[in-house]
């Protein structure tokens, strides 16, 4: 009788778990296009807006952010269209001062929640849907505090590049075809709403390329390293980074298919090393049903697919969360590096996120807006005009090679360049604010 009864009371308990969950549709199968061509003139949903052929972006509602529990889960689903290759796609967190009914993606503060590779697909041979879940019960946190939601809307942006030019000629229907992955994402939580109210959140970096052989890139030209430097004007508990990382491109020897120790120092005190890449691929093989180069017609051992894959087609890329304790306040710093890196004929990068996380204890909105700004004409014959935020204490202007070719003190919001006398090319503008530095590339015609 009691193991009756102890049945019975697991079975309503797990039936009443299942059922505390709440679906909340994000984007329900989106097409994207060509990353490469322009923007396609393709309706959306009235709430869903085109940013470019391979991002959308979309507000959350009131009655959505009401919904969200203590837990948060992403679930997306990306369906083959006419693209047969391994793809890089992100769902970001846009913070939107309120009101605001439009954003710029390039200047806007966001963090990414998650991050993922398209499988090698091909759509007439089943399955031609892969999932994906993130558990990121921290965005929970953030969604829910009331100082950050006074202060901000939520956008949602849905990001998947893809190409569709292999597949015009592999693909039987693709001919002529520009469309290159569907896509949908759900947001999965529960109905407990008791969520503390005293996050901190300070985005760090956005998906900044990683490498060795750009000024933009890396603090020494030769090597893979990345410095951040930052401010807290007060005490953070519990205070978390969130990192994601992937290496891509730079074909045979290079970071793509070589995996090599990552170092990640907090205050110059190494607080992580990982290795990327899954032990194994092969529980993917079944999404990667066009005949492609990683996959072989038989299984790989384990020690085969660690000794040249850094992630799968059809998996997530981890996210890390890096516990700091309590932070006092005042300067402190991030840096990746990665010594080994090889960049085979300065070709490849490692996109890098990062944002600060933990609980204040003094609530302040201020206390994470970091700062933003405009930059305009880009391409530009003569004069770059910076409208920011924040103070730019100073500035470089930097060459291709890493050369300083000057650096001036400024101490001011608006900043107007004039580089008429410098060459046509790619340069960079370096700014260095009271909370950090930003590096941009900036084009000379």
């Amino acid at each position: 009788m009691k193991t009756k009864l102890l049945f019975l009371f697991s079975a309503y308990f797990l039936i009443n778990t299942i059922h505390s969950q709440t679906t909340i549709p994000i984007y329900s199968y989106v097409l994207f296009y060509d990353g490469y061509a322009g923007l396609v003139d393709e309706p959306t949903d009235p709430e869903v807006t085109r940013l470019r052929n391979d991002l959308f972006t979309t507000k959350l509602q009131p009655s959505q952010l009401e919904q969200i529990g203590n837990t948060l889960q992403l679930s997306i689903i990306i369906t083959a269209a006419c693209d047969n290759y391994d793809r890089i796609g992100n769902v970001n967190l846009v913070l939107v001062p309120k009101g605001n009914t439009t954003y710029d993606t390039n200047t806007a503060q966001k963090i990414e929640m998650g991050r993922f590779i398209t499988p090698f697909m091909n759509m007439n041979i089943s399955p031609s849907d892969v999932p994906y879940t993130f558990t990121v019960d921290n965005i929970a946190k953030i969604l829910k505090d009331s100082s950050i939601n006074l202060n901000y809307d939520f956008w949602v942006e849905f990001e998947v590049f893809g190409v569709p030019y292999a597949a015009q000629t592999q693909v039987a229907g693709c001919s002529g075809r520009t469309d290159v992955f569907y896509g949908s994402l759900d947001f999965i939580t529960n109905t407990d709403t008791t969520v503390p109210n005293d996050t901190f959140l300070l985005p760090l970096n956005f998906k900044k390329n990683l490498n060795n052989y750009e000024a933009a890139a890396t603090d020494v030209i030769g090597q893979t390293v990345r410095t951040i430097n930052y401010t807290t004007s007060q005490i953070i508990n519990n205070a978390t980074y969130t990192l994601i990382t992937s290496n891509h491109g730079s074909n045979s020897g290079g970071e793509e298919y070589n995996r090599r120790f990552h170092y990640i120092y907090h205050d110059d005190v190494q607080v992580l090393s990982y290795k990327p890449g899954d032990p194994t691929c092969e529980p993917y093989r079944v999404y990667n049903t066009q005949p492609n180069g990683i996959y072989g017609s038989v299984p790989r051992t384990n020690a085969q697919w660690q000794s040249f894959s850094n992630w799968c087609p059809g998996a997530v890329i981890p996210i890390r969360t890096i516990n700091l304790g309590n932070m006092a306040s005042g300067s402190h710093s991030f840096k990746i590096t990665v010594p080994t890196a090889v960049f085979t004929g300065g070709q490849g990068y490692i996109p890098v996120s990062l944002y600060l996380q933990g609980q204040n204890t003094e609530l302040g909105i201020n206390d994470f807006n970091v700062y933003t700004y405009d930059i305009y004409p880009n391409p530009t014959v003569d004069v770059i005009n910076v409208n920011a935020t924040e103070i730019i204490k100073s500035y470089q202007l930097i060459d291709v090679q890493g050369r300083i070719l000057f650096a001036r003190d400024h101490n001011d919001d608006n900043l107007k360049l004039d580089i008429s006398n410098q060459s046509k090319g790619v340069y960079f503008l370096r700014m260095i604010f009271d909370k950090g530095s930003n590096t941009e590339k900036i084009i000379k015609e």
